[in-house]
């Protein structure tokens, strides 16, 4: 069943004829009238000079507004803009729109407030005075925009504002002219008839008939009396002045009466008319000759400033270098200082070392000769005494300078101190009481377990003198972060440590002697109880371990000596079977050595002990010569070498060049000294050992045998 249509409420069926020709003419009256009103509103729209349209702004996914897309723009609008703007996005003719535009009209379609403001378009570059209010169904996101370019008023204002500010300075300027007695005269000039009108005080100060001042004078017999050098800057500043209107000031030399040239400044103003047109420039002139006198002397002084600076400048730079090379010769003399304090230790150490040793030996050979056998043996223990101190002096010299052959291996500290503690109170004596705060989660060093138990025990020696009456010594251990604020304050890498602590009860240091307590030979004991080496190892030892040792004390409250130690992540390494003393391993049938040495002297002895034990010793005094042996068909079961040799070839490079015909070779490192190049990412490749000079016999035999029966 179709529907009946409607009209008026009514339905069509129902109504009669006329009344349905009525209700139809009454239709298309009114399609008519909106026909006309939307003609009207179009031929309003096309020919008013505000500029409108109709935008639609987007939105992103976090409703923030990101663009607008004009759907109506009448010809106002485009005149303005300088764009056909229907259907475009705005960012499509102007991307870099400041977000102010946006964020405004995505306001305005969004709260349905209307909004009122003056804004400058950068990329427009013109002022505009806006009215955007919303239009249609809210979803739609539509506002209407009306607005008009205000550049030229705007840059009006600007202009007024500047012409205000500089006539207010030229006002001031007048006011303290007047105060100051500066005043000259005033002119009027009548721009349109180039009539130039001055008062007395302005024609007498220039020698002219006042009664022809006041009648008018030609301009050119006033320019004629401006400075031939200052004549074009005067013109451009009065054309640049009518041009522009407003506050006008200028400084110029003029000749005066008596025919010298004087510094005056002209402040006016130029009046135009409501068309325009420049119409009046009345003004004033001061005398400005006592103030130009004082601005030339304020230059002067500058400049002289100036060059003194720059004098002062060089005397500062000349005195800097001579302070630098007074430095750098202090810094030379404190190193000779040094130098000598060390090699005056050393000779002084090792002469005494040299007495025994050569005394001993000389006595010995006296006796030999007299067949007095039996005084031997006493010699024979007091060189081999002395010598053992001279090895002990030299690794606490290598320990300084960080150079001493370490074997470090994960450590667990608080049992390396509960091993030492009989040891130690023996040492300190009764007087001093031992005790210990470990940290029973103390995590393990890597670190060489023997030197550390030197230092530990060099620190408790140093405790037990600082306290000549007897008093306690606190043994402890902890875990330390060091943080990057710390490491700095500390000289050592950011990281995860492990502390041990020697405290004592004793005289203290004052800051002067902690200065120093790491030098070599530096010591505060008596002349003869101390070589002063104690310390400086403990420092070197801790520096080549990758760690650090700092020193808190005060005087009459105890010192506390704290060694950090990298943590080891690994387990405590076991510590390997010592030999039995006195057991000489015999070699097998054949097994062969090379001993590469540069010193004949070591030699010797090496290939005697070799040859004592059974051994076949093959000598090689430098690298080359060793290596031709190694490239050979010979046996050879063993490696024993110096690692620094002469003629280029060290004995590390040596047995590395030896091992790719080899790779099975066993190397013993003799070694007085930790050379670079012998340890490879810090450890020693499987197979090789180190053994440091001077060594014992019996611990050169246990070495070879080792590695052989390896």
């Amino acid at each position: 069943m179709m529907k009946a249509t409607v009209v008026s409420g009514v339905p069509l069926n129902t109504l009669s004829r006329d009344a349905l020709e009525a209700e139809i003419l009454r239709l298309r009256t009114s399609e008519a009238a909106l026909r006309a009103g939307e003609a009207r509103f179009r031929t309003i729209l096309e020919t008013v000079d505000a500029a409108f349209a109709i935008v639609e702004v987007r939105f992103d996914a976090e409703e923030t507004p990101v663009d607008y897309r004009f759907l109506e723009a009448n010809p106002a609008f485009e005149r303005e803009s300088g764009v056909n703007l229907r259907g475009k996005w705005v960012t499509e003719f102007a991307p870099d729109l400041e977000r102010f535009w946006f964020e405004t009209y995505g306001r305005v379609a969004m709260t349905r407030e209307p909004a009122s403001f003056e804004s400058y378009a950068k990329a427009f570059g013109r002022w505009f005075d806006v009215r955007a209010v919303p239009v249609g169904d809210p979803r739609d996101r539509q506002i209407a925009i009306i607005f008009n370019d205000v550049t030229a008023r705007r840059e009006a204002e600007e202009r007024l504002r500047a012409s205000e500010a500089l006539a207010r300075a030229n006002v001031e300027r007048v006011q303290l002219a007047l105060a100051a007695g500066a005043i000259i005269g005033t002119w009027h000039w009548d721009l349109p008839t180039d009539r130039f009108t001055v008062d007395d005080g302005f024609a007498r100060s220039f020698g002219l008939d006042p009664a022809l001042g006041r009648d008018g004078i030609p301009l050119a017999q006033i320019v004629a009396t401006v400075h031939p050098d200052d004549q074009e800057g005067l013109a451009a500043a009065i054309n640049e002045a009518i041009a522009r209107g407003g506050a006008y000031a200028h400084q110029y030399r003029v000749r005066r009466a008596d025919g010298r040239y004087y510094w005056i400044e002209a402040n006016g103003r130029v009046d135009h008319g409501p068309d325009g047109t420049p119409l009046t420039f009345p003004g004033v002139l001061l005398d400005v000759e006592e103030r130009r006198a004082v601005e030339r002397e304020r230059d002067r002084a500058i400049a002289q400033l100036r060059g003194l600076t720059e004098t002062l400048e060089q005397r500062v730079s000349e005195r800097t270098a001579e302070l630098m090379n007074a430095e750098e010769q202090l810094r030379q003399s404190q190193k000779m200082e040094a130098v000598g304090q060390l090699t005056g230790g050393l000779a002084h150490d090792f002469n005494n070392l040299l007495a025994g040793i050569s005394g001993s030996l000389e006595l010995m050979g006296s006796r030999i000769d007299q067949g007095r056998l039996k005084d031997v043996d006493k010699y024979m223990a007091a060189a081999q005494g002395a010598t053992k101190r001279a090895a002990a002096l030299t690794h606490r010299l290598l320990a300084f300078s960080r150079r001493q052959t370490l074997a470090p291996k994960g450590t667990d500290v608080n049992a390396l101190i509960d091993g030492m503690l009989d040891l130690i109170r023996r040492t300190v004596g009764p007087s001093v009481q031992v005790e210990t705060a470990g940290l029973p989660d103390l995590w393990h060093a890597l670190v060489d377990p023997s030197q550390l138990e030197n230092a530990l025990l060099n620190l408790c020696i140093n405790a037990r003198d600082a306290m000549p009456d007897g008093g306690r010594i606190v043994i402890e251990t902890d875990n330390r972060r060091i943080d990057a604020a710390a490491a700095r304050r500390q000289d050592m890498p950011e990281g995860q440590y492990l502390s041990l602590s020697v405290s004592d009860t004793g005289t203290g240091m004052p800051p002067d002697v902690i200065a120093k307590a790491f030098d070599p030979f530096f010591t505060t004991k008596p002349l003869g109880q101390g070589t002063g080496l104690g310390l400086s190892m403990i420092y070197g030892f801790a520096k080549q371990s990758g760690g650090q040792v700092r020193i808190h004390s005060e005087e009459g409250r105890g010192t506390t000596v704290s060694i950090y130690l990298p943590r080891h992540r690994g387990g405590a390494a076991c510590d390997e079977p010592l030999p039995e003393a006195g057991l000489l391993p015999v070699a097998e049938t054949g097994e062969t050595v090379l001993v590469v040495d540069d010193e004949p002297t070591v030699r010797m002895l090496v290939t005697d002990v070799l040859g004592d034990l059974g051994y076949t010793a093959v000598e090689a005094a430098d690298g080359i010569g060793g290596l031709k042996v190694l490239q050979s068909d010979a046996r050879i079961d063993l490696l024993v070498t110096d690692v620094g040799l002469p003629g280029g070839l060290n004995g590390r490079q040596m047995a590395d060049a030896a091992r790719v015909s080899r790779p099975g070779l066993k190397v013993l490192f003799i070694t007085g000294f930790a050379e670079n190049a012998l340890l490879a990412n810090g450890d020693l490749d499987p197979g090789m050992s180190v053994l440091t000079k001077p060594f014992a016999v019996d611990a050169l035999a246990g070495r070879i045998r080792a590695l052989i029966a390896d």
